[in-house]
């Protein structure tokens, strides 16, 4: 059984499969390249289940190589749920997610969610926030408007509560906070205050963090964007590169903009790659914040020793 498509055929599951209670559901979050999919694979095939994904960018059709989507032999070794099935031009919420993941906490086959979004786990787990829809103008406007100034065009426009508390170097945290303050006049944080009971709560599920060294992860990081490449990932970026802007959600895919502009004759290859591990790298350790924060109850793995 593998831990990522990358490794040998033989290493072993990066945790004992015995320790896990096979009618639990199970919850794997982890930072980007750290081989939660893998462990997912693995306890599907040992004990059963459907595989769910929690992963932003994932559900997105246009970049299945780039986002490290599970590949079509993985997805014949066990069931898997809710990847590439939206579009790359629709702006796919955790409210949709949530909608979505429902039906699966009650159905035939036990659910096994993995991904590296952490609202999404927090959605799932301690509620979420009923708030109103957001027209499409005002969406179209914050993406305009991020695209062309990042974050900060934005910042200024919300209130002082909300921003203290997401990461505001995150565009898609800071553009969702935006809309929801211009829409309805009320922060974001002050819905989330009204957040009704969650639909899984932890002690109901098997919940655990992969929590990687930060050198082991990075080497694995460029190691695995290289192999990216080598699997199709700059087929991918001519594919997608006469409908590219970065206005659309699934651009958010680390390397897309550096690949595109790669295929346009505009960088390097070497140059896009690079740049594409230092984002990737950098948004790691944005999830490593995030995870230590947010689910320090969680069990803990690292995937180069033992549990942490």
């Amino acid at each position: 059984m593998t831990m990522a498509r990358d490794e040998d055929e033989t290493q072993p599951p990066m945790i004992d499969l015995s320790s896990i209670h096979p009618d639990r559901p199970v919850l794997i979050a982890g930072p980007t390249a750290s081989g939660k999919s893998g462990l997912a694979l693995a306890i599907a095939e040992a004990q059963g289940g459907v595989i769910l994904n929690a992963d932003a960018i994932q559900v997105f059709s246009d970049w299945r190589v780039l986002t490290a989507r599970p590949s079509p032999m993985e997805e014949a070794r066990a069931p898997h749920a809710l990847y590439g099935h939206v579009p790359g031009d629709h702006p796919y919420s955790v409210g949709e997610w949530l909608r979505e993941i429902a039906p699966w906490l009650d159905g035939p086959e036990r659910p096994i969610i993995v991904g590296g979004t952490g609202l999404y786990f927090n959605a799932l787990t301690r509620g979420l926030a009923q708030i109103p829809p957001v027209p499409d103008a005002l969406r179209q406007e914050a993406m305009a408007r991020l695209a062309e100034g990042g974050p900060d065009a934005l910042l200024p426009e919300m209130d002082a509560e909300t921003r203290g508390r997401i990461d505001t170097a995150n565009p898609m945290r800071v553009q969702r906070a935006w809309e929801v303050y211009r829409a309805t006049g009320k922060g974001l944080a002050a819905w989330q205050a009204e957040t009704p009971p969650p639909l899984l709560a932890p002690d109901e599920a098997e919940t655990i963090v992969i929590g990687p060294d930060k050198d082991w992860l990075n080497a694995r990081i460029e190691t695995r964007f290289r192999q990216m490449i080598a699997e199709g990932a700059l087929q991918e970026a001519k594919e997608n590169a006469a409908g590219f802007t970065m206005a659309r959600p699934s651009a958010k895919a680390i390397g897309a903009r550096e690949l595109i502009s790669h295929v346009e004759g505009v960088m390097s290859l070497d140059d896009a790659i690079s740049s594409a591990v230092i984002q990737t790298r950098q948004f790691a350790k944005r999830q490593r914040t995030w995870f230590r924060s947010n689910m320090g109850a969680w069990r803990w793995i690292d995937p180069a020793r033992a549990e942490v």
